[in-house]
Parts: structure tokens; C-alpha cells; sequence
């Protein structure tokens, strides 16, 4: 069996010396009380049919609500998470204001096993954070794009 991919777009802005990310906490009662380890780069699953650059912008605009700005998509590559998932991000120059997220909803059983449906937000806040200050709040998987994003900004692209 293949492993799930998923695909991303880390969002970055420059404030002097300092480099922000943007980036969501994860929504529904598993992440409700947790800050490290809970924040993910805005992403989600796709299928062979769908083009992983495809698939990142759909998920940003399901997962803040909003589209993506106009910009160069940087490739940060893929890594593979601790569960087996390949997550593939690119990294985009731009802002945006987090007052307009809106985020997307799942639905999921909860409690588990009440036979209870709820519905819950997909992040339940986005928040520019320093790229040193988001490295303690990713999940760990997700850390490697904030070092190749550094990298990249210190090399430039290609």
C-alpha cells in the first residue's frame, strides 16, 4: 500500500532581520489543550490524480478560508511524518491578515464510540510566529521546512 501524501504551502514574510511563518493550530478536542507539537503548516491529503501544487493551494484555501496571495512557490520538498505520511510544502513570499481566516470544518464522532457526530474547525487560529518560535510549536515532522526555508533564504532559489 502506498503511503498518504500531503501537500502544503508554508507562508513567510520578512520583518527586519527576522523571518515569520504563518501557521495553524489544529483543530478539534485531540489538539484542544496542546501548543507544542500542535501547530501544522496549512496542508492536507491528495490523490495520485490531483498535482501536489494542486492540492496545497485547495487546502490552504480550505483550511484559512482565504486564497493564497500572488507569488513565486519555493519547493521546500518532502519528508516523511512519524506516522508514514509524505508531506510535500512549498514556501510562498506574502502576508496576510489572520483576522480574515475562516476556517474549514470536519466532522468526526465525539466522544468516541457515543455514535455522536460534531463538527469541528480544521485549525482553530492561524498566527505569524518567528520561524525559531514555530520550530517548538510544529509538529515535529513539519520542523525540517522551517531549516530548508532558512536555508533557502540565506542561498536564494535554485
Amino acid at each position: 500500500m502506498a503511503a498518504k501524501r500531503s501537500a502544503g504551502l508554508l507562508l513567510f514574510r520578512r520583518r527586519g532581520t527576522d523571518t515569520e511563518v504563518l501557521v495553524g493550530h489544529m483543530g478539534g478536542p485531540f489538539w484542544q489543550s496542546r501548543d507544542e507539537g500542535a501547530w501544522s503548516v496549512p496542508k492536507g491529503e491528495y490523490t495520485p490524480e490531483e498535482e501536489p501544487m494542486a492540492a496545497a493551494r485547495r487546502e490552504f484555501v480550505e483550511e484559512l478560508g482565504v486564497s493564497p496571495p500572488d507569488g513565486e512557490w519555493l519547493s521546500l520538498g518532502e519528508a516523511r511524518q512519524s506516522g508514514g505520511k509524505i508531506v510535500t510544502v512549498w514556501a510562498l513570499e506574502g502576508d496576510l491578515d489572520t483576522d480574515l481566516v475562516e476556517p474549514g470544518t470536519f466532522v468526526m464522532e465525539w466522544p468516541r464510540g457515543s455514535g455522536r457526530m460534531q463538527e469541528f474547525p480544521e485549525i482553530d487560529r492561524a498566527e505569524w510566529m518567528s520561524v525559531a518560535e514555530a520550530g517548538g510549536k510544529l509538529v515535529t515532522g513539519q520542523r525540517v521546512f522551517l531549516d530548508r526555508l532558512e536555508e533557502l533564504l540565506v542561498s536564494g532559489p535554485g
